[in-house]
C-alpha cells in the first residue's frame, strides 16, 4: 500500500513513523517532508499548499491513501481535490476545515449550539473595535479571524496592549487578510489541556490528553512559540472532566458540524481551559496538534492506519481504539533565537540508537550531511510507566543530540509533576 503524507514537520514525522508499523504499507511519500525523515519516507519536493501539484503527484504514483496533516492545505481544500480523483484521505474537507480556518465561524458555532467558551464580540470595523475596548474587561484576548503564524492570538494585559493589538491586526495587517475580521474575547484562567480526537462524523474517540508548553523560556517566560515540549496524559484532565467534556463539548461539536452541513471527518483538536466554571473551548484545530502528536501517537496501541481508514469509511464505532497506560514526554530542541531570528545550516548529530524516538521538524541536506533548517528543529520523546521517568529519559536523549546553537527548555513536565504531587 502506497501512502502520501502531506506536511513537513515533527507532527508529520510522528505520523509517518506510526504508519510504518502497519505491515501492508510498502511505501510512504512525505510531501514535502524534511531531510530528517529521509530514513522513514521518500521526500517529494512539492510545497504543502501546492494542491494541483500534490494531486498530480498522487495520480502519477498511484497513491492508495493520503494523510493531509497541516491546517493550510486542509483549509485550501486538499482533501476535496484528492477525493475528486478517487484517492481516499484522512483529514476534513474544506467545508469542515473552516472550524479552524475561521475563528469567527467557530465562535459563532459554539454560541449557536451552547458549547462552553469565552464570551466574545466580532468586529470588521476598527473604530467599533476600539470603542468596545474603552469599556471591555481587561485582560482580554484579541484574535485574528483566519489562519496566522503564532495563531494570530494576542493576550492583552492592559488596555494599551489591547488597542495596539487591534491596530496591528486591522490597520497594519500583520496577519494579512486574517485580520480583516477580529474576535475580542473574555480572558479565561485555569489549566490548559489539549485533547486530540478521531471522528468520522458519527462517533468521537478522544485520544490521550496532553499538556503543551508554549513559551520559549523556562517557567513559562518569553515569547509564545509553536510549542517547546509536551507531556501526556495531562494530570489536570481527570476522568470526571473527560466525561463532562464528552457530554458538553465533544459530541455537541460533532453534532453541530453535522447540523451545519459540514460533517467533520479526521482529527478534531480541542484546546480547552479548565476554568472554575468548568471546561471551556479556547480553540478548535482541524488536524493533529504539533508537538502534541509527538506524545499522543507513541502511546497509541491500535494500528494508526486502521483507525484512519475507519474514520474515512465511517466505521469508527466498530473499531477498538486503545492507548497504553503509560506516560510520555517530548522535549523540543530549537535554534537559539527562536521564535524570532535564528541561524541555520548547522550539522545535526542524532545517535542511531535513539532515532526511532526523535521527530525531526526542521532539517535539510548540505553536502550529504543533515543540517538544521528551522526554528523548531526536532523533538525527543520518551515513554515510561511514570511521568517522572519519561521526563528524565527525554532529557537524557536531548543531551546526546548535538547541533550548534541548540536551545531547549529545562522544565518540560515540571508543572504536571507538581499537579500529580510527584
Amino acid at each position: 500500500m502506497k501512502i502520501m503524507v502531506v506536511g513537513g514537520g515533527g507532527r508529520e514525522h510522528a505520523i509517518i513513523k506510526k504508519l510504518k508499523e502497519n505491515k501492508t504499507v510498502t511505501e510512504i511519500f512525505a510531501v514535502p517532508g524534511n531531510a530528517g525523515m529521509a530514513n522513514d519516507a521518500v521526500l517529494v519536493d512539492i510545497g504543502a499548499k501546492e494542491i494541483d501539484k500534490i494531486v498530480a503527484f498522487a495520480k502519477e504514483n498511484n497513491i492508495d491513501y493520503a494523510v493531509v496533516a497541516p491546517d493550510d492545505p486542509l483549509v485550501l481544500g486538499a482533501v476535496d481535490a484528492l477525493e475528486e480523483i478517487g484517492i481516499f484521505c484522512f483529514g476534513p474537507n474544506k467545508n469542515a476545515a473552516i472550524i479552524e480556518g475561521s475563528k469567527v465561524f467557530s465562535k459563532n458555532l459554539m454560541k449557536k449550539y451552547n458549547i462552553p467558551t469565552a464570551q466574545y464580540e466580532v468586529f470588521n470595523d476598527i473604530d467599533n473595535a476600539l470603542k468596545y475596548l474603552e469599556t471591555a474587561p481587561i485582560p482580554t484576548v484579541i484574535k485574528a479571524d483566519g489562519l496566522a503564524l503564532g495563531k494570530g492570538v494576542i493576550i492583552a494585559l492592559t488596555r494599551e496592549e489591547a488597542i495596539d493589538a487591534v491596530k496591528s491586526m486591522m490597520e497594519d495587517k500583520v496577519f494579512g487578510k486574517s485580520g480583516d475580521n477580529i474576535v475580542i474575547e473574555e480572558f479565561l484562567e485555569g489549566p490548559e489541556v489539549s485533547v486530540l480526537s478521531f471522528t468520522d462524523g458519527k462517533t468521537v474517540v478522544p485520544m490521550i490528553s496532553s499538556m503543551d508548553h508554549k513559551r520559549a523560556g523556562d517557567n513559562d517566560t518569553g515569547l509564545n512559540t509553536g510549542g517547546m515540549g509536551t507531556i501526556a496524559p495531562n494530570p489536570y484532565y481527570t476522568k470526571e472532566i473527560a466525561e463532562e467534556c464528552m457530554e458538553k463539548i465533544f459530541i455537541p461539536t460533532m453534532n453541530a458540524m453535522n447540523n451545519e452541513g459540514r460533517t467533520f471527518k479526521g482529527c478534531l483538536y480541542f484546546g480547552l481551559m479548565l476554568t472554575k466554571n468548568g471546561p471551556k473551548v479556547i480553540e478548535y484545530n482541524c488536524r493533529f496538534g504539533d508537538p502534541e502528536t509527538q506524545v499522543v501517537l507513541p502511546l497509541l496501541k491500535t494500528d494508526l492506519l486502521t483507525v484512519m481508514q475507519a474514520v474515512t469509511n465511517e466505521t469508527l464505532k466498530e473499531t477498538k481504539v486503545e492507548f497504553m497506560d503509560k506516560n510520555a514526554c517530548c522535549v523540543i530542541m530549537a535554534s537559539k533565537g527562536y521564535p524570532q531570528s535564528y541561524e541555520k545550516g548547522f550539522e545535526m548529530i542524532i545517535p542511531r540508537e535513539i532515532e526511532n524516538s526523535v521527530y525531526v521538524a526542521g532539517a535539510s541536506f548540505k553536502e550529504n550531511k543533515l543540517v538544521t533548517n528551522g526554528g523548531r528543529v526536532l523533538g525527543a520523546t520518551a515513554v515510561s510507566d511514570s511521568l517522572e521517568d519519561a521526563i528524565k529519559k527525554a532529557y537524557e536523549m536531548v543531551k546526546t543530540i548535538s547541533f550548534e546553537n541548540a536551545y531547549y527548555r529545562n522544565d518540560i513536565g515540571q508543572k504536571a509533576l507538581k499537579a500529580k504531587g510527584e
